[in-house]
């Protein structure tokens, strides 16, 4: 039987309860060896249900006693900093949920301490490993539908916690733009290589919150001419939750949700994929496992960190000017 990766899980909220944890069960090459949580009684719940012998209520503890080989971190994002850089300081390669922190500063300094101690880093973008993602990432590349030059993204949903922390901006670093804006971004950028960003132009709204933003609207413009338009929400009412990518290009257009690409040949418009036969919570799942096994691979030294720490820092960077345009109503150049 091929050795387990040993990963421990620090932060037991929905993310690890309804993602990490069943996922990671499924998989022959890995296990969670212990877990940190400092609610006592969702931790000896989770422990009991998954049947996890090593629990901590400190995850300093966790640190200095358990033998995993990594950490995922699914905590507040106001710990991140602190607890990566105690992973990181532990010898233990990291998986932290996004963002990686509530400031670039602070990205900055989890960033340098995976260098410092020569640890692996990755950041929780599960988007970029859906499967159609991944496929059109592919053709956009091999030039199917010519040079993109307008991307178009979208997700309005209600937000992704209902934890007191996720709508204080001290503790959370931001509104929807840190919950689903920076999943919308870091797709968006990853799809088009991350081509340089020119200037970024953001209004934000606050319709039902006080103290972080609950919609957000941001057209950016690349280097290379090409435009992104960004809109995520938890407040603009819809039927149904919606999620969104369109890209235009020179040669034609495709989209994901529903997975499209038509190719300009001539006068005809020829469709060139199928209508996929998978669910939309089908793919958004996988994206989730594809991330984790690519986490393990990482580790294992198989492949390369595919959401690095170098990518996360360029992303807050294009967040706080997102922020900056908003507060001072004006385009903001990088």
């Amino acid at each position: 039987m091929m050795e387990q990766t040993k990963i421990a899980i620090i932060g037991l909220g929905g993310i690890a309860q309804l993602v990490h944890l069943p996922n990671i069960a499924n998989l022959s090459n890995a296990v969670v060896s212990a877990v940190a949580e400092i609610n006592k009684s969702r931790l000896n719940t989770i422990t009991e249900k998954f049947n996890i012998e090593e629990k901590y209520s400190d995850y300093n503890e966790l640190l200095e006693t358990s033998d995993a080989d990594a950490v995922i971190i699914a905590t507040p994002t106001n710990t991140h900093k602190e607890i990566a850089i105690a992973s990181l300081k532990a010898n233990k390669d990291i998986l932290v949920e996004k963002p990686l922190a509530r400031s670039y500063e602070e990205a900055k300094e989890i960033v340098d301490a995976a260098q410092k101690y020569n640890r692996k880093l990755m950041v929780g973008m599960n988007l970029r490993f859906r499967p159609d993602a991944m496929i059109l990432r592919s053709l956009l590349n091999s030039g199917e539908i010519g040079e993109p030059y307008y991307l178009k993204a979208g997700w309005i949903r209600r937000q992704s916690s209902t934890g007191k922390w996720f709508t204080q901006k001290e503790e959370s670093g931001g509104g929807v733009i840190i919950d689903l804006g920076i999943h919308l971004l870091d797709l968006s950028m990853w799809l088009l290589d991350y081509q340089p960003v020119e200037s970024v132009s953001t209004q934000n709204y606050f319709m039902q919150t006080k103290n972080v933003e609950d919609t957000s609207i941001s057209f950016i413009k690349l280097k290379s001419n090409s435009l992104l338009t960004i809109e995520s929400s938890w407040s603009l009412p819809l039927e149904e939750d919606t999620f969104y990518l369109n890209v235009h290009g020179t040669k034609g257009y495709a989209s994901l949700n529903p997975f499209r690409i038509y190719k300009k040949i001539e006068d005809q418009i020829i469709d060139l994929i199928p209508s996929q036969s998978e669910s939309a919570i089908t793919i958004f799942r996988k994206s989730y496992i594809n991330e984790l096994k690519s986490f393990i691979g990482a580790v294992k030294n198989l492949n390369p960190v595919f959401s690095s720490g170098d990518e996360a820092l360029a992303r807050m960077k294009i967040l706080e000017a997102m922020y900056e345009s908003s507060n001072l109503k004006n385009e903001i150049k990088l």
